[in-house]
């Protein structure tokens, strides 16, 4: 679609040319503003994924150690170290809770554990491996940690990703769209305005010529007239007729004003 023909279909009128010029106003405000969210909202795209690798970089290391805890209690305490463990555990001692954080208008999920009740397993391993089986359980506890926190980056990227592709088209839509749309219909509307005026103006050109010779006509009628009134004022007054009377008068005013009789 061309730049020309790409405008809204108005009646050219004054109270539009307004509105028209209100509606730029507002969409050259909403695009300010979405302008400066979705650059809000890109900072903090960059530092969550910041975060996200170097978080992912730690889970490495973390999980490596727990996975070697946990075979090093299974090493001294034995295999059945498993079994005993579940059998103490009734309910979840660390459980993940989620909560919104608020940035620039999109509310970004946010997930966090926390720890609910005692532990039963204090007694666990009070045979043998009693000590690996703790460092087991807060190396675990580290990973869950990681794991929490990653989860919750990851989410939060998905849903900027989303929110910085919708807020970059109604962007795109306001540029290149909205802005140009309206801004074509004023221009046309202020086109159509001016042609009106000058057809106003030419209309009243018209009209004056014709007052102009209307005057002129019956200007000339009423010297016509008065001729007539007084050429047959003279044909009465000399006795001759009404053309005679006529051509007296023609020569009188033909006759040099320099001579002086």
């Amino acid at each position: 679609m061309s730049g020309q023909t790409q405008r809204l279909t108005v009646v050219p009128t004054v109270t539009m040319l307004g509105v028209m010029k209100a509606r730029l106003v507002g969409a050259t405000r909403g695009h300010a503003l979405l302008k400066k969210k979705s650059d809000a909202l890109t900072v903090q795209f960059r530092q969550i994924l910041k975060n996200i690798v170097s978080t992912k970089e730690s889970m490495v290391e973390i999980m490596r150690t727990s996975s070697f805890a946990l075979t090093e209690a299974k090493y001294v305490a034995g295999e059945n170290i498993k079994h005993i463990v579940l059998e103490n555990v009734q309910n979840a001692s660390l459980q993940v809770r989620s909560r919104q954080e608020n940035v620039a208008g999109v509310k970004l999920p946010k997930f966090e554990y926390f720890t609910e009740g005692e532990t039963k397993n204090d007694l666990t391993g009070l045979a043998r491996g009693g000590q690996q089986v703790q460092q087991c359980r807060a190396a675990y506890v580290k990973a869950i940690e990681v794991l929490v926190e990653l989860a919750s980056l990851q989410t939060s990227f998905l849903t900027l990703d989303e929110a910085i592709k919708t807020t970059n088209c109604r962007v795109n839509a306001l540029e290149n769209v909205v802005k140009p749309r309206l801004e074509n219909t004023i221009s046309y509307i202020k086109g159509e305005l001016d042609e009106l005026e000058r057809e106003d103006f030419f209309r009243l050109k018209k009209i004056q010529g014709y007052k102009k010779r209307e005057i002129e006509k019956q200007f000339a009628a009423a010297k016509q007239f008065a001729e007539d009134k007084f050429a047959e004022k003279v044909s009465l007054q000399k006795g001759v007729s009404i053309s005679s009377a006529h051509n007296l008068l023609s020569a009188a005013m033909e006759k040099d004003e320099d001579i002086i009789f």
